[in-house]
């Protein structure tokens, strides 16, 4: 099977959202490197890529970026440099495979499109009004923000499971999380103040997603919403409608299935997550989290 068969392959999949993620990020690399090998051997000119960079990257400037809204989510996809997009989808993996794991691709889906909305909402609140920043033109790209969402929002949902770490051993993620916000904070007044910013907005959004949802609000049903609509218009399936039936009394206490679990369960097993661990839940638990997952 072709690489371009396995790509497809992987897209064609609706349970697939994080590699989806991984592969999106990895192809607009692949794709701008490429684009900025071609321009420098036909120019010469080693920044012969910075409009089309400009073009999909999010602008710290108002006036700009209501000329390119869409920048608003196309920054979150794009890296130039190796260590960059590495260190990025190796955490988006990690992490990103927890919170699917947990919570569904939905979810996971919708916590990478917000994060990069809430980083690119810091960035722009903090390169137009804090006089640091003020009046210098900037632009912002990479998937961090997003990934830092992911990250904060495994850590929140699921703080004392541990991952094995090269010369330190196993190390819960609650400690990996709160090392990378301090990390970020530290770094606002070095030389990438604009992504460290971004990644605060991203920490942000990852902690108060999951704690929204333990009390029984989906931040992510709007990005569900739109994603829905989108689908339907490029496959151009109409909406389902669904009639409902009177039926016989006894009918509907025979078994169907499993039931889908209420909200109330579910949050108290996210209460026993936060509390012990995912190998804390029984496996009745543990299925029952899945299915709720895929509502």
């Amino acid at each position: 099977m072709s690489i371009f068969q396995d790509i497809r392959t992987a897209f064609s999949r609706r349970d697939n959202a994080l590699n989806q993620l991984l592969l999106i990020n990895v192809l607009v690399f692949v794709a701008f490197l490429l684009f900025r090998t071609i321009i420098f051997l036909a120019t010469q000119n080693r920044q012969g890529h910075m409009p089309v960079l400009e073009w999909l990257a999010l602008p710290s400037v108002p006036g700009t970026l209501l000329t390119r809204p869409w920048t608003l989510l196309t920054y979150s996809f794009i890296h130039f440099d190796f260590f960059h997009i590495l260190f990025n989808l190796l955490n988006l993996y990690w992490f990103g495979a927890l919170v699917r794991e947990y919570l569904g691709d939905r979810r996971l889906v919708s916590l990478y499109v917000l994060g990069a909305l809430a980083g690119a909402a810091l960035y722009l609140l903090a390169f137009n009004l804090l006089p640091v920043f003020r009046g210098t033109p900037a632009i912002l790209y990479g998937a961090s923000a997003s990934v830092t969402a992911v990250i904060l929002a495994a850590a929140t949902l699921l703080p004392d499971f541990t991952f094995s770490i090269i010369l330190l051993g196993p190390v819960r993620i609650k400690y990996i999380a709160a090392v990378l916000v301090i990390v970020s904070i530290a770094g606002v007044n070095g030389g990438n103040p604009g992504g460290e910013i971004a990644h605060i907005g991203g920490a942000i959004l990852g902690y108060f997603f999951i704690k929204q949802l333990q009390r029984g609000r989906d931040l992510g049903r709007p990005v569900q919403a739109v994603g829905d609509w989108v689908g339907r218009l490029v496959t151009g399936r109409p909406n389902l409608r669904v009639t409902h039936r009177s039926r016989p009394v006894e009918s509907t206490t025979k078994a169907t299935g499993p039931r889908k679990p209420g909200q109330e369960e579910i949050d108290l097993i996210l209460d026993k997550i936060s509390r012990s661990g995912y190998e804390s839940l029984s496996k009745e638990e543990k299925q029952k989290l899945f299915k709720a997952s895929q509502q």
